[in-house]
């Protein structure tokens, strides 16, 4: 998986401990739950910058996922700490492209690294619309 070479505008780190119910009978954390994981951080960073999910959509935007990528290098066991880093490279106009790397340990063992595109949807129309200027101007160009 490649990511944009250049700084991303804007990232944000969370940081979980995998629980029991999210792994196999290996004992790794399910290949699936990565996207909840991913879901949480973009929600988070959503939040730190003020806004949230809940608000854009009261205001009539939807975010829906229209894209999904992930590489996975190594497991995530049970009761691991994890940080999932969201990164956004490019400022979002219809929409928010999502990069992420899942680390662990105090050496940083990446685990997986995935990407994500979100369209920004008008949610009576149904259809492709602008990302709100409040959450636009959260990004800025370098």
């Amino acid at each position: 998986m490649t990511f944009p070479d250049k700084n991303p505008l804007a990232e944000y780190v969370h940081t979980l401990r995998s629980r029991y119910g999210e792994t196999d009978r290996m004992g790794y954390v399910y290949y699936g739950r990565y996207l909840e994981y991913f879901e949480v951080a973009r929600t988070e960073m959503i939040r730190s910058f003020g806004l949230s999910y809940r608000e854009m959509e009261e205001s009539g935007i939807m975010l829906p996922v229209i894209h999904a990528e992930l590489e996975y290098r190594a497991p995530v066991l049970y009761d691991e700490e994890i940080h999932i880093k969201v990164m956004v490279f490019d400022r979002p106009a219809v929409r928010l492209q999502t990069y992420y790397e899942v680390t662990s340990g105090s050496k940083g063992q990446m685990h997986v690294l995935g990407q994500v595109s979100l369209c920004f949807m008008d949610a009576e129309s149904r259809r492709p619309c602008r990302a709100p200027s409040e959450f636009r101007d959260r990004f800025t160009n370098t």
